[in-house]
C-alpha cells in the first residue's frame, strides 16, 4: 500500500496523456530558483488565421503578429518573459523566441505564445508558492478588467519534501490555467492591452486554452525534471520539452499548416476580415475545463489527444488549495461587477454568455 501511495505522489495522477506527457519521477526536492520575477507581459499573440491584413494601416497592433505561421524548426528559443523588452522584440521581430501558430495532427492548432505564457506563469507561481507552501497567503497580479489575485489558503503540506515539491508544481500549473481561462473572458468583455485595439479577435479562439494547458503540463514537467533552479535551466528544458510534445503531437510543416488554414478558411475564420475585427474570427470554443481535447479540426482522421489536469494530487484537492479571485477593478467595460469577486466555479457561466451573444450578433449578421 505504501509503495503504491508513494507512485500516486511520482506520477502526479496523470492518466489521458500518459503517452506525451509522462510526469518525470521526483525522488528529492530539487533547488528553486530564488527572486524569480514575474512575466512582465503577456506575448503577442496570434488571431487565427494566416496572410492577415490589418484594418488599421500603419498603426502598430502589438497583440497580433501578421506572420504567425510557425515550424518545429522555427520556433526558436524560450526566454522566460520577466523583460517588457522581450514583448517589443518579439512584436519588430528581433526576438530569437519566435511566436505562431503550428497545426498537429493530434493537438490540432497550436498557439506558441499561449503555450509560453502559460509556462512561464507556472514557473514563476511556483517559486512563489513552494516556500510557503501551507501557509495562507496572496499574490496580486495587474488588472485585467478585475484585480486578480490568487489567493493561497492554509493547509497541512506533505512533510516528505519530495512530495511537497510535487504538490507545489501541480498546484502552480492549475492556477497558471485558471489565469489563462480569465484572459480569454477578460478579452471578450472588454480587456484591451493596448488602449483602443480591441482584442475581442481572439477571444475563445478556438486553440487558445489547449495550447495554455500543454504550456501548463510542459512546464510541471520541466519543474519535476529539476530544471526550476535557474531561468537559464528553465529555458533550455522548455525548449527541448516543448519541441518534444510537438512530435508526439504530430506536429506539420508550414506549409501542411497553412493548407489547413486554407480547409477552414469560411468556417472556422473568414480570409476576406482584417484584423482586429472580432468576426475575422468564426469558430471558438466556449469550454473552460482542464480535461480537454483539441477543437475538432475538419477533414483530420487523426485520433485527438486529450490533456489533463488533476483535480486531486497525493490526496489533496488542488481547488481547497488556492484559487484566482477577480475582484471589481477600475474599468470593467461590459463585464458585470461580481457582489465580492468571480471565483473559478463562476467562470463558464461568464464564458456561455458571452457563447449565447455571439450566436445571436452572428445570426444577425447572417440576416
Amino acid at each position: 500500500m505504501k509503495k503504491w501511495l508513494l507512485l500516486f505522489w511520482l506520477v502526479g495522477a496523470a492518466h489521458a496523456d500518459e503517452g506525451v506527457l509522462v510526469p518525470p519521477k521526483v525522488n528529492h526536492a530539487s533547488p528553486v530558483v530564488s527572486h524569480l520575477p514575474p512575466p512582465e507581459s503577456l506575448r503577442p499573440c496570434c488571431a487565427f488565421g494566416y496572410n492577415l491584413n490589418v484594418r488599421a494601416i500603419g498603426v502598430p497592433i502589438p497583440v497580433y503578429q501578421i506572420g504567425n505561421v510557425l515550424s518545429i524548426d522555427t520556433l526558436g528559443r524560450h526566454h522566460y518573459n520577466d523583460s517588457a523588452l522581450g514583448a517589443v522584440k518579439n512584436i519588430v521581430g528581433l526576438s530569437d523566441e519566435k511566436n505562431g501558430l503550428v497545426y498537429t495532427r493530434r493537438g490540432g492548432f497550436i498557439d506558441i505564445a499561449h503555450v509560453r505564457d502559460t509556462a512561464d506563469n507556472t514557473f514563476f507561481i511556483f517559486s512563489r508558492i513552494l516556500p510557503t507552501l501551507g501557509q495562507s497567503g496572496r499574490y496580486f497580479y495587474s488588472e485585467e478588467l478585475g484585480v486578480r489575485r490568487l489567493q493561497l489558503h492554509a493547509f497541512t503540506p506533505p512533510a516528505n519534501l519530495a512530495q511537497r515539491y510535487t504538490l507545489a508544481a501541480w498546484l502552480a500549473g492549475d492556477l497558471a490555467f485558471q489565469l489563462a481561462q480569465w484572459h480569454e473572458i477578460a478579452q471578450w468583455y472588454g480587456f484591451e492591452s493596448v488602449p483602443g485595439f480591441s482584442e475581442e479577435i481572439s477571444a475563445f479562439s478556438p486553440e487558445d486554452l489547449y495550447s495554455n494547458l500543454l504550456g501548463a503540463r510542459l512546464a510541471i514537467n520541466v519543474i519535476l525534471a529539476g530544471h526550476g533552479h535557474s531561468i537559464e535551466s528553465y529555458n533550455a528544458a522548455m525548449e527541448k520539452a516543448l519541441k518534444a510534445a510537438l512530435l508526439q503531437l504530430g506536429v506539420a510543416t508550414r506549409s501542411e499548416t497553412e493548407r489547413k488554414f486554407r480547409e477552414t478558411d469560411g468556417d472556422w475564420w473568414n480570409s476576406q476580415r482584417r484584423v482586429p475585427d472580432k468576426f475575422l474570427v468564426l469558430k471558438r470554443n466556449y469550454y473552460l475545463g482542464k480535461n480537454r481535447l483539441p477543437t475538432p479540426v475538419p477533414y483530420e482522421k487523426t485520433a485527438p489527444y486529450q490533456l489533463t489536469l488533476p483535480a486531486v494530487v497525493g490526496g489533496y484537492q488542488l481547488s481547497r488549495l488556492g484559487e484566482l479571485q477577480i475582484y471589481p477593478g477600475s474599468a470593467m467595460q461590459s463585464l458585470p461587477p461580481p457582489k465580492n469577486y468571480y471565483s473559478p466555479s463562476q467562470f463558464q457561466a461568464l464564458a456561455e454568455s458571452a457563447e449565447a451573444a455571439d450566436k445571436n450578433q452572428l445570426m444577425r449578421m447572417q440576416k
